[in-house]
């Protein structure tokens, strides 16, 4: 008799589970379903380039300041111990806690930079494509890819500069700094050349007359800081370091602007985070 219960219940359960289901698909019916097309994420180009002009000189500024207010001993020491006034970028970030604080804003801005210089790459790429000359096309194209590779080059020379403090290592610090000046002159030099290069057959770049004075600011800055420094570490003059202090100062700065000037060749262009159109389905 147990077994006929069962059985002849068995029958109502499976009705009222039914109807649950059902339920459950009515209710599911409802349900809207996303499937997150459109823009999920936009940011303006120009706050980009912003960013990662004011990370290292936001940086550059809180090290001097707060080294030559706390730590003025320390960054002022130099290596034939004369009378200086102004400690160089490796004093000021070489001593803690600037350091840290350094290092940080350098780590954060290499990704804008990275992006920079890929844009600045497809830019040049495709007001190549006007270049109705072979010989001049080709060579622009050549020129746009060294500024590619520069740029890649001196991330990592400023990198290493910024991670090998001279306190630590001086040797390596110093060999990798002159590798950071020697790729980014001529990586200001190649960006100069392409903006300009077959400029009667196609506009120049906006900001071209802007890279040329800044590569000569930076050319002038670099001769003297090779000046004053022979003139410190071999003849150990007074105030020598000082003035190589402000043409490192001087090269730093023109740099910062040479990256950040995009936002004159570009001002209205956004990165976005978009659902494509098309998309495969399995």
């Amino acid at each position: 008799m147990v077994n006929d219960a069962q059985v002849q219940s068995s029958p109502n359960s499976d009705g009222r589970g039914d109807g649950r289901t059902n339920e459950k698909c009515d209710v599911n019916k409802n349900v809207q379903l996303l499937e997150y097309k459109g823009i999920l994420w936009t940011c303006g180009l120009r706050e980009i380039c912003l960013t990662a002009l004011w990370l290292p000189l936001g940086a550059l500024i809180f090290c001097y300041v707060t080294a030559a207010i706390f730590q003025a001993d320390d960054v002022h020491e130099t290596h034939c111990r004369v009378y200086n006034v102004v400690p160089s970028i490796s004093a000021i970030t070489g001593v803690s806690p600037q350091r840290y604080i350094w290092r940080i804003c350098i780590a954060f801005h290499l990704g804008p930079r990275l992006l920079i210089g890929s844009i600045y790459y497809n830019y040049h790429k495709v007001r190549t494509a006007y270049i109705t000359e072979e010989k001049t096309r080709a060579l622009a194209n050549k020129l746009g890819e060294a500024c590619y590779w520069l740029n890649f080059i001196e991330l990592f020379a400023l990198t290493g500069v910024t991670y090998i403090s001279n306190r630590e290592n001086y040797f390596v610090h110093e060999k990798i700094f002159i590798i950071f000046m020697a790729a980014s002159l001529v990586h200001m030099l190649c960006r100069a050349r392409v903006g300009c290069i077959a400029s009667d057959i196609v506009e120049p770049v906006r900001t071209n007359k802007l890279v040329w004075t800044l590569f000569y600011v930076a050319i002038a800055a670099t001769i003297g800081l090779i000046i004053f420094f022979l003139r410190h570490r071999l003849l150990c003059r007074p105030l020598a370091f000082t003035w190589f202090s402000i043409c490192e100062y001087i090269l730093a700065t023109s740099n910062m602007a040479f990256h950040a000037i995009v936002v004159r060749d570009l001002p209205l262009h956004e990165l976005r985070v978009v659902c494509p159109t098309s998309s495969k389905t399995n």
